[in-house]
């Protein structure tokens, strides 16, 4: 992959529930397939703070707040993840990132505060046009760190490193990204409010959210590149989950 973006992500909270394999399936691109571990698909609430997003080899980049809705997918054997929305606090990279990305963000202000009790992570969709979207949860790390076994669940849920997106006209999009394993922790965590699920068309799911909490990670992203004009996945990248699997 040759990278086009790098950043870290910082103070990262991974909230996943378990859902029935139909409960998305319906709202999936044609093409992709819902991915699934014992049986069930994962809806995943993912808060963290988006820092010094830069173009490889810039001195200087912007940081800010993002919240994302995403389930887990295969395209052609290939996983990845597929968002449902993305929130952040930053107008020029929500435009970006629309257009360049082909991804569903949406503006939002955001305020991200880390003290020795923990995260507290505020949101409210200020996007013209969508659903309301407000979020506010406090949490934090909580154990000794490990990485994630081969065939986990931890593993199945973070360690994926290509998304797909469609455009206007259903036409699918596969990008990548490379980080080192995933360092987390179990963690503990208050949702206040979590409109996530509201604004995206889903009931709330059943039942308290499996947690993960990752403190940071550098990561680089490359170019997305459109699927089915004879191009196959495992051309863009292959991942470290997908070598394990």
């Amino acid at each position: 992959m040759v990278a086009l973006l790098e950043m870290t992500w910082r103070d990262t909270l991974f909230a996943h529930w378990p859902v029935a394999p139909a409960f998305v399936a319906e709202r999936l691109p044609a093409g992709l397939e819902v991915d699934t571990y014992d049986g069930d698909a994962y809806l995943g609430v993912v808060p963290f703070e988006m820092a010094d997003l830069r173009p490889r080899g810039s001195p200087v980049g912007l940081s800010f707040g993002e919240l994302n809705l995403r389930t887990y997918v295969r395209y052609e054997g290939q996983r990845g993840v597929y968002f449902f929305s993305l929130d952040a606090d930053d107008r020029l990279g929500v435009s970006v990132a629309r257009s360049a990305f082909r991804l569903p963000y949406y503006r939002a202000e955001m305020t991200v505060s880390s003290r020795d009790e923990g995260v507290r992570f505020r949101s409210r969709r200020t996007h013209p046009g969508e659903p309301p979207l407000a979020f506010d949860a406090r949490y934090r790390p909580e154990g000794e760190s490990f990485t994630a076994d081969p065939g986990s669940l931890a593993s199945f849920l973070v360690e994926r490193y290509r998304f797909f997106t469609a455009d206007d006209g259903g036409r699918l999009w596969a990008g990548d990204i490379e980080h080192e394993p995933w360092r987390l922790r179990e963690a503990g965590a208050t949702l206040a409010r979590n409109g996530s699920f509201a604004a995206n068309g889903f009931e709330q799911p059943a039942g308290e959210p499996h947690l993960l909490y990752a403190d940071s990670i550098d990561v680089r992203a490359g170019r997305i590149r459109r699927l089915g004009r004879g191009e196959r996945p495992d051309s863009i990248n292959t991942t470290r989950t997908e070598r394990e699997a």
